[in-house]
């Protein structure tokens, strides 16, 4: 097995929405903010080699939506998904799954392009099984009026349309559930319902992509949670639990939106669970 970081742009949030309800002159020392309270966001995708099977983990915003859509998030930088794929030789036909840990345009608008003619969608990823659970799907395409602008339809129905959509069984431990891809995930249902938390083995670390769970290193101290959360004391119950699993397992978190970080670990202090250590991918593996 290889994992390989694939970074598929930045964007900008406002700093606000992003903290909830921690104070500006708080979540500034790790976040700054340029002068319209926007902070700098990674969309940063995964991807595995396991055999015959080429997985990728989210797959960011994509380029089809209206450039009024995309001058709400600011996109910069150089760094696309297909240009970071080409650079370890591959093409999106070649991924044999995406894994979409939910259904938030910035974790898979990138799946749905438009097709030749641009009268309609298609899969990004013409061979490509996608992956989703059936719980979250129906949470997506029947969204809560608080959700709909995140649940684009142009994003998720041209996935079952095609015939290329697979449900994981959750089961009845929904916390930890097992997948067909070869890892397990971690299911959370405080910022959206049942979201997914890929956990792999690698090279004999634990490496968990905490999608939406954890944004950044500066929203570790539980209370530090988004504005978007749906459901935001869920999502201190859920990081509760996931936090006391991380530290027990010595997990190696894997960071999807933090703009500097890719790698974190957690260290348990009086104040509760906080920053260990931060890596770059290639200093550990």
């Amino acid at each position: 097995m290889k994992l390989h970081p694939i970074n598929t742009g930045y964007f900008k949030l406002d700093g606000g929405a992003m903290f909830g309800v921690v104070p500006k002159s708080i979540w500034q020392r790790t976040n700054p903010a340029d002068a319209n309270n926007m902070c700098n966001w990674a969309m940063r995708s995964l991807l595995i080699e396991d055999g015959d099977r080429l997985i990728l983990i989210d797959t960011g915003i994509g380029n089809k939506q209206s450039d009024k859509f995309f001058g709400y998030y600011y996109l910069f930088g150089d760094d696309s998904l297909d240009g970071n794929l080409a650079k370890l030789g591959f093409h999106r036909d070649d991924i044999t799954d995406v894994f979409l840990t939910h259904l938030h345009f910035d974790h898979c608008g990138g799946a749905i392009q438009w097709n030749k003619d641009r009268t309609g969608y298609e899969p990004a990823f013409k061979n490509a099984k996608f992956w989703s659970n059936a719980k979250h799907w129906d949470w997506a395409i029947n969204p809560n009026d608080r959700e709909k602008a995140s649940f684009l339809k142009e994003n998720i129905l041209p996935i079952q349309e095609s015939g290329q959509l697979n449900f994981i069984e959750l089961g009845n431990d929904e916390f930890l559930t097992s997948t067909p891809l070869g890892f397990d995930a971690i299911v959370v249902n405080g910022h959206t319902d049942a979201q997914m938390c890929p956990v792999i083995n690698y090279k004999g670390k634990k490496i968990v992509f905490v999608a939406d769970l954890l944004p950044s290193v500066g929203h570790i101290p539980l209370p530090y949670v988004m504005g978007y959360d749906t459901r935001p004391l869920q999502t201190l119950e859920d990081r509760k639990k996931f936090y006391a699993k991380a530290l027990e397992e010595e997990y190696y978190l894997f960071l999807e939106h933090d703009s500097v970080n890719e790698l974190c670990t957690l260290k348990q202090t009086e104040k509760g669970a906080r920053l260990g250590e931060t890596f770059a991918f290639t200093d550990i593996f």
